[in-house]
């Protein structure tokens, strides 16, 4: 892994922008994989300043999204989906149709997680994939667990996710307790993959997935084993390295 420390989340956001706009002006029509929450918000900004100076063109961009919350409408104000029009799609000029984001959508979720598999395999595959981590080391909506699930699937929210994200909500009884979210598996076919951290609370996360040993109890680990992972940190969520 290629590990870099800033010195704050609006440097590390206009690096990670500086990342995905390279590989849109190399590659026009790339797929990229998006994250959402508050720690991908600078990179986002980022993307959004370069295309209203004339410097990115998002028309033939395609995007798959790592997961979303079950059983919240789209225009749920804490929808993924909407996070991502109001933080980036409605702000640059990417196509609709170019635009996934997992959704139960049918009478059979597991129908549902297969179609998105087969539609990030007919696009090509991922050429770069944005993560987070969780202060449990989960990347996407993937728990910690006996093993690493593969291929797209349902999981069930782990309290300490579930705390975690109740701030978005008006308590924690509200948060969603399923998602449908990318497997790990799915993660690791990205050809690239930046991850970006910031703040103490990531810290002992961090110091897991880069010293610790490969296991599904901290699933952000697995990117010990991948070719071309970036992680951008700020000092507080290096600290403890």
């Amino acid at each position: 892994m290629n590990v870099s420390v800033y010195e704050n989340e609006a440097i590390i956001g206009d690096i990670a922008a500086g990342l995905f706009a390279d590989k849109i002006r190399k590659k026009p029509d790339c797929v990229l994989g998006l994250a959402t929450g508050s720690t991908v918000l600078p990179t986002y900004g980022g993307l959004v300043g370069l295309y209203e100076r004339g410097a990115l063109d998002f028309q033939p961009v395609r995007t798959f999204n790592l997961d979303e919350y079950c059983g919240i409408d789209r225009t749920h104000e804490q929808s993924y989906y909407r996070f991502m029009f109001e933080n980036l799609f409605s702000r640059v000029n990417i196509r609709p149709e170019n635009v996934h984001v997992p959704a139960v959508v049918s009478s059979d979720p597991e129908e549902d997680c297969e179609a998105y598999e087969a539609a990030i395999e007919a696009a090509g595959g991922i050429d770069l994939q944005l993560l987070g981590i969780g202060h449990n080391g989960h990347i996407a909506f993937n728990e910690p667990s006996d093993a690493f699930p593969v291929r797209t699937h349902i999981v069930c929210l782990t309290e300490s996710t579930i705390e975690a994200n109740k701030r978005f909500f008006a308590s924690a009884d509200e948060v969603p307790r399923q998602a449908i979210t990318m497997g790990v598996g799915t993660i690791m076919k990205a050809k690239e993959i930046v991850l970006i951290a910031t703040g103490a609370g990531k810290a002992d996360a961090v110091k897991a997935m880069l010293k610790g040993e490969i296991t599904p109890q901290l699933p952000a680990s697995i990117l010990q084993s991948h070719d071309a992972v970036t992680v951008l940190l700020d000092k507080e969520a290096a600290s403890k390295l």
